[in-house]
């Protein structure tokens, strides 16, 4: 039964964790199969099951849309798909929603023509969108129950030990893929490099696995470790990072063995960069950081000014190096990530979260999942994993993108409720929470000059003018789950 969000931490999990089919393997027995048709029908796939991928290849993957084509020849229908992401490669799969094969879709995230497909009304089901640690604790729970998990893995042996190496691809850390080999009925991975036994050290260990196919392409390499990591040039982003730095080094939170998460976009990846100079100045340095790992937070880890890196996605191909290199640089999975529903996160032990927006509103909620006409362009993420666990969340934004504003009355789609965001930081002036007090005046006493939401609203609309409702069907194309479970908002079809 689905239930409305109230607060943060007010749901609290109860019963026991799902757990996965009991199944034994004998001595002889060979887990190699010839192809992935032969591997879906030994899994026990049947009509109305779910299954599952991870999105660690990124635009590079080629295994999700292969799969769903070859479930659509085998004629099997009402397939629900949970990967952890969607991403613009993934458009290909319209066809097998339009007839039917796939009916359900739980995700992070969908983008591209895709994301439209479904914003127009394409599945008579709403998407389930969960944040990472959502997906985890909903995955744990028992709220989605996976039959089958397809893992792409860079290199596998053929007692199914994977790892996020291997000799053609790399995509680093496979901690998506680790919930689903966790629990789901079958698991499958599918590689390119099939290598000697074993393959150590893995993410994903033999017992856990059912079977290995061996292809000749998981993706395109270039894809995979594609580069999120996007130094800008931008004055006005560069303004935004440099005004969000001087907030982090006076928020009280800035001191010798503090942690922290950026992401992965230009005015985030150039806070990290003024950060470690204000590091230098101070001869401070973290304790951790955290999320999706990058090439600046790999350099900073290597000059000894972050001890460790917890990796639950490696973005860049200097990250995937480091994490078989570095002895403090640690896959971990996406439950140790976010879900707020174990014994610990590591989210919980962040200090500090620097977060991008499309839009924020007057009550500090954050939209990162639909565009200014409605449509679905983007993905939950971590973003209100880690705005919840955080001492201090911070999100950077220019004022306006183009002709569109970001502060606004109300933002289309709640991704992170405002009760979790502390700071927004834009080209235009700071605002902080007025529920954090104790930050207003600590910032004020450094001289940062503070502004209101409404100061900036009214300031967007002088250069823009009042953005115009977006007209919306009655059909709920959507869910937002919070990460504790409750739906916290819904999209619906535009018209």
């Amino acid at each position: 039964m689905l239930k409305n969000y109230e607060r943060p931490f007010k749901e609290q999990p109860k019963g026991r964790k799902a757990s996965p089919l009991l199944k034994a393997v004998s001595p002889h027995d060979n887990k190699v199969l010839a192809s992935i048709g032969e591997a879906i029908n030994r899994s026990g796939l049947k009509d109305g099951m779910t299954i599952s991928f991870h999105h660690h290849f990124r635009n590079g993957d080629y295994i999700l849309n292969n799969i769903v084509k070859i479930i659509d020849e085998l004629g099997f229908k009402n397939i629900t798909l949970a990967p952890s992401s969607l991403s613009t490669v993934n458009s290909e799969i319209i066809p097998y929603i339009e007839n039917g094969t796939i009916t359900k879709i739980h995700t992070s995230g969908v983008r591209g023509k895709l994301a439209e497909a479904i914003s127009n009304g394409a599945l008579e089901e709403p998407v389930m969108i969960r944040s990472h640690g959502g997906r985890a604790r909903a995955i744990e729970s028992g709220d989605i129950k996976i039959h089958v998990a397809f893992l792409g893995a860079p290199s596998c042996d053929e007692y199914g030990n994977a790892s996020g190496k291997g000799s053609h691809t790399t995509c680093g850390s496979l901690g998506y893929a680790k919930v689903d080999a966790k629990h789901a009925d079958c698991v499958i991975i599918i590689t390119d490099d099939l290598v000697p036994y074993p393959n150590m050290p893995a993410s994903i260990f033999q017992t856990d696995v059912d079977y290995v196919v061996k292809i000749d392409e998981i993706g395109d390499p270039m894809g995979i470790a594609s580069g999120a990591t996007r130094y800008t040039k931008n004055p006005k982003e560069l303004l935004i990072a440099k005004r969000a730095s001087e907030v982090i080094k006076n928020s009280g939170y800035f001191k010798d063995g503090f942690s922290f998460q950026t992401g992965s976009g230009g005015i985030s990846l150039a806070v990290a960069r003024f950060l470690k100079e204000y590091m230098k100045e101070s001869d401070i340095r973290a304790k951790f950081a955290l999320g999706g790992i990058t090439k600046p937070m790999v350099e900073m880890h290597e000059e000894r000014y972050i001890e460790n890196l917890f990796d639950v996605q490696t973005f860049d191909l200097a990250a995937c190096e480091s994490i078989l290199k570095n002895e403090k640089h640690y896959e971990i999975d996406a439950s140790q990530y976010a879900n707020p529903h174990n014994k610990g996160c590591v989210a919980n032990k962040l200090d500090i979260v620097i977060l991008s927006a499309l839009e924020i509103d007057k009550d500090f909620n954050v939209n990162v999942i639909t565009g200014s006409d409605g449509v679905i362009m983007g993905a939950s993420g971590g973003h209100c994993d880690t705005a919840a666990g955080s001492k201090m969340s911070v999100i950077v934004a220019p004022l306006i993108r183009g002709r569109i504003p970001t502060v606004v009355d109300k933002v289309n789609t709640i991704i992170t409720p405002g009760e979790t965001v502390d700071v927004l930081v834009t080209d235009r002036g700071v605002v902080v929470n007025p529920n954090r007090t104790d930050l207003i005046e600590r910032l004020k006493n450094a001289s940062i000059n503070l502004v209101t939401m409404e100061y900036l609203k009214d300031e967007a609309q002088k250069l823009v003018g009042k953005p115009k409702e977006i007209e919306y069907d009655d059909k709920i194309v959507a869910l937002v789950e919070y990460r504790d479970g409750t739906i916290i908002d819904v999209i619906k079809k535009v018209k």
